[in-house]
């Protein structure tokens, strides 16, 4: 296959902030276009293959438009795996103050699936990262606080690393981009096998 130009474009099919800070960070320059998936309608047999589905549903649904067009579109979705449940986003203050205090001194798993489709030739590749997140132990009055912030509403499992939860994260085992929303070498990997240096679509 011949070796893309960095004239590619690349878009995100995520409304995600940290998905987008990533990627920029990494000198990658991508446009946003949101896919409007219906995540509660999605389901699967596992944790880590209910966001490789979210994340595939995701880039489908933006590479299926005209606006993506001769695009390469990266679609991600993150779930954290705790007693085998999948848990995304809470529904509420009260569903993640119960998170916290079920996470507290334990281990989940944060899985995020990512899919890569190439709309100038119909090709796609996609995966699964899977992160160990080792909790801390916040007190009562911590969670609360942290739940009034209003921040574990939007992200997956309640939590991230990049904001007001980090102090209660004791560790992770893997790659820390990928609790943030998206691993970087990982993607390197699903463009590589699309023919795709991600050196050539730095800006």
């Amino acid at each position: 296959m011949a070796r893309m130009t960095a004239q590619r474009r690349l878009v995100l099919a995520s409304q995600s902030p940290a998905r987008l800070g990533l990627l920029r960070q990494a000198g990658l320059a991508p446009e946003v276009i949101v896919s409007g998936v219906d995540e509660d309608a999605l389901t699967a047999p596992s944790p880590a293959e209910l966001a490789l589905v979210l994340a595939e549903a995701k880039a489908d649904a933006v590479a299926g438009r005209a606006e993506a067009s001769d695009a390469l579109v990266i679609g991600c979705d993150s779930v954290l795996e705790l007693d085998g449940q999948a848990l995304g986003k809470p529904a509420d203050a009260e569903d993640a103050t119960a998170r916290w205090k079920a996470m507290r001194g334990r281990s989940g798993v944060l899985q995020t699936g990512h899919c890569v489709i190439d709309t100038a030739t119909g090709e796609r590749a996609s995966a699964t990262a899977s992160t160990v997140v080792r909790f801390g132990e916040p007190t009562d009055a911590e969670i609360a606080a942290y739940v009034a912030s209003g921040e574990p509403l939007y992200v997956a499992g309640a939590f991230t690393l990049d904001g007001r939860s980090a102090p209660f994260v004791d560790s992770i085992e893997g790659d820390h981009g990928n609790v943030i929303g998206l691993s970087l070498p990982l993607l390197r990997r699903l463009l590589a096998e699309l023919g795709v240096s991600i050196t050539d679509l730095w800006v």
